[in-house]
């Protein structure tokens, strides 16, 4: 079955950076678009970034990340990646990778992403 494991949160000061990285299985990740998602408390689930499938690999990002986020793709790892540089206090949210397969949407465990002074 469809599984999607996240890791690499953490705490760190803004302006800081961290690399989330999420390992997928059970589909064919080269096959399918990728997708980064975050919710702070009290607030609804958001997308952060984007990215095709293998061959176009066209990204796309919230305006809130762009020129700070970068998403990435390792499908000989079937790994997503998600590099955060200058951190904000905003960023704090627990942060999900996303995969829809046969029209059915997954979602990974998600990862804690703190900002703090």
């Amino acid at each position: 079955q469809v599984q999607l494991v996240e890791s690499g949160g953490g705490l760190v000061q803004p302006g800081g950076s961290l690399k989330l990285a999420c390992a997928a299985s059970g589909f064919t990740f080269s096959h399918y678009s990728m997708s980064w998602y975050r919710q702070a408390p009290g607030k609804v689930r958001e997308l952060v970034a984007a990215i095709t499938a293998a061959g176009g690999s066209t990204t796309n990002y919230a305006d809130s990340v762009k020129g700070r986020f970068t998403i990435s793709r390792d499908n000989a790892k079937s790994t997503l990646y998600l590099q955060m540089n200058s951190l904000k206090l905003e960023d704090t949210a627990v942060y999900y990778c996303s995969v829809r397969v046969f029209s059915r949407l997954y979602w990974g465990q998600g990862t804690q992403v703190t900002v703090s002074s």
